[in-house]
């Protein structure tokens, strides 16, 4: 029974690991990680990612985010969020939105800037039109858990 429970335990944390996917995030010579959501976009984008780095030309819009075009379309499942500063967003299935205020709209939630502020994504992100470099971060490899 003991055998059991722990095998059932070490399967529950390997497929926790397993669904938290980090990407890096870089503008110049700044880099910032998020932790993407388990969702169907976010595991095409991750896929994607494994094949190389994605360059995304962004601008500011509406005075709370940046905006800029994905390489592909994504699958989208939109619901309306009202997003808060750090959030990464699908809009259209094929524009990714970084988050430094908030707004409310039907988005599908691609991940979160890992533990930022709103001052520090802005600074992050600049003022104008940016270049982002998004690519796997090193600490989504998830280590073999072995039997004891």
């Amino acid at each position: 029974m003991r055998k059991t429970i722990l095998i059932a335990l070490m399967a529950t944390v390997t497929f926790m690991a397993s669904s938290q996917t980090f990407i890096r995030l870089s503008v110049g010579g700044n880099s910032m990680t998020a932790t993407l959501a388990d969702n169907e976009a976010t595991r095409e984008l991750a896929a994607l990612l494994e094949k190389g780095d994605i360059t995304i030309r962004m601008s500011d819009y509406g005075g709370f985010e940046k905006v800029g075009a994905l390489p592909q379309s994504f699958s989208a499942a939109d619901t309306r969020i009202t997003t808060v500063p750090g959030d990464i967003m699908l809009y259209m299935g094929n524009q990714m939105v970084i988050f430094y205020g908030s707004n409310t709209w039907s988005y599908t939630p691609l991940g979160k800037i890992d533990g930022a502020t709103a001052e520090t994504i802005r600074k992050f992100l600049g003022n104008g039109d940016i270049t982002l470099t998004l690519s796997l971060d090193p600490t989504t490899a998830v280590e073999t858990v072995g039997q004891d």
